[in-house]
């Protein structure tokens, strides 16, 4: 089968062509896609993920010790023995040994598993908190950009309005001052435009760290927001991840700490077996017993072990009761801290709510007042039949009422981005951050 290639003269025509062709925009990322990229690249989840295993491995280490171990030796003398060395030689052995029982090692079993509890609550905080991350960073990203849109236009109807009064400033109907206001006006609005290009350039670096993707490859797709769930102080508090993992671990340290103190006073038993071939190869251990010397020898018994004086065991149960206190006063101190936050988010909510509603009543104000200016101005002479005396309005009046409508608009924008990243915060510190990911998985 023969692959057909693209002739010269289509390859130049696509080559003169394609500076004409319109450079293609960056394709939309949906918000649950954002944060489930985020959740599988972080560095934090990757840590926590890391603790898990660790933690399985060291339950797992706490169970095989009842687990008989076995192992295998063997050698040959180097050179040949002469006289008693004391042991009978042998050429190679096997030794099977394990815990039958043991008070401490019940509490170091009880600990690991309270470990991977608290590993498994921490990959779960991780996670939530990279979710926390990217959706906050993703809706307001969102909404620069909707911003930004409102930034451009107000930046038209400023140059409108310069415009205007330049022409209102050389005919004598204004005076210079009226000329450099309308300019100042066009400056801020231009300020405000490029400090909304730089922070969506910052959240767009953030959000291609948080997810791998390409910086010019990220553009939000506002459909796949969905409402932030409304949360009040009333609201139930479930169980924190951070706060559960920091208690879970305290408790297992709390148990470690017992085990390596009764382990100074209780006493355990082991298991063993022992095989050894005997040889009298390069020996003359025969010389020495009534007998020779067999060459299967097997022993086995259970060795009870009881702690008398050991000072080593003693320190480390010193070294444990120390770790399991300042476990349990970082326990205590998140609470604390938890508490701190929810109280905190939750006296913001309400004024964040009210301040929302403010700025939305404001636009929604600008925009009648726009529609009536608009309306005023079509009658032809710029005065209103409802109030004779009202001042006559002419173009100027119009590009204002247009600017100052995009303003209260943006600022009704920012108030709503303040709510909804302050109930995100809330949803979490309450400890129900997996609705909000319900909420994106369900869009």
């Amino acid at each position: 089968m023969t692959r057909h290639l693209p002739s010269r003269a289509v390859l130049l025509g696509l080559l003169l062509l394609g500076p004409a062709l319109p450079a293609q925009t960056a394709a939309q990322v949906s918000l649950v896609t954002v944060v489930d990229l985020a959740q599988r690249n972080s560095t934090a989840v990757h840590i926590a993920q890391a603790d898990v295993d660790k933690a399985q491995a060291l339950l797992s280490e706490n169970k095989d010790v009842i687990i008989p171990s076995l192992t295998f030796s063997t050698g040959l003398p180097a050179f040949p023995e002469t006289g008693f060395t004391g042991t009978p030689p042998s050429i190679w052995g096997a030794t099977v040994q394990s815990l039958v029982f043991s008070v401490s090692q019940k509490r170091y079993l009880d600990a690991a598993r309270l470990g991977l509890q608290a590993a498994f609550a921490g990959l779960k905080d991780a996670k939530e908190q990279v979710a926390l991350d990217a959706s906050s960073n993703y809706i307001e990203l969102d909404t620069v950009q909707q911003d930004l849109q409102a930034a451009s236009q107000q930046e038209q109807f400023a140059a409108r309005l310069v415009e205007i009064e330049q022409q209102r400033t050389e005919a004598g109907v204004d005076p210079l001052s009226e000329l450099l206001q309308a300019r100042l006006t066009a400056a801020q609005v231009k300020l405000r435009r490029q400090q909304l290009e730089a922070r969506a350039a910052t959240l767009r670096t953030q959000l291609a760290s948080l997810t791998g993707l390409p910086v010019e490859s990220i553009a939000t797709d506002h459909s796949s927001i969905p409402e932030v769930p409304e949360i009040t102080a009333g609201t139930t508090r479930a169980a924190h991840t951070a706060l559960n993992a920091a208690q879970l671990l305290a408790r297992s340290k709390q148990l470690v700490a017992r085990g390596d103190e009764e382990i100074n006073y209780l006493p355990q038993l082991t298991f063993a077996a022992q095989y050894n071939r005997n040889t009298t190869l390069l020996n003359d251990v025969n010389s020495f017993f009534a007998h020779p010397l067999p060459a299967n020898n097997f022993a086995s018994g259970v060795q009870i072990e009881i702690p008398l004086f050991d000072m080593g065991h003693r320190a480390k149960a010193h070294e444990s009761a120390a770790d399991a206190l300042r476990s349990t006063v970082e326990a205590e101190q998140a609470r604390h801290q938890s508490d701190i936050q929810i109280a905190t988010l939750t006296g913001s909510l309400t004024e964040l709510a009210t301040l929302s509603e403010i700025a939305s009543l404001k636009q929604q104000i600008a925009a009648e007042q726009l529609h009536s200016v608009l309306s005023q101005l079509e009658l032809g002479s710029g005065e209103s039949s409802s109030q004779p005396n009202a001042p006559q309005l002419n173009p100027k009046s119009e590009e204002l009422a247009r600017i100052d409508e995009r303003q209260k608009y943006q600022d009704s924008l920012d108030a709503g981005l303040d709510l909804a990243k302050t109930r995100l915060g809330l949803l979490r510190a309450l400890g129900h951050m997996q609705d909000w990911l319900n909420e994106l998985h369900g869009k």
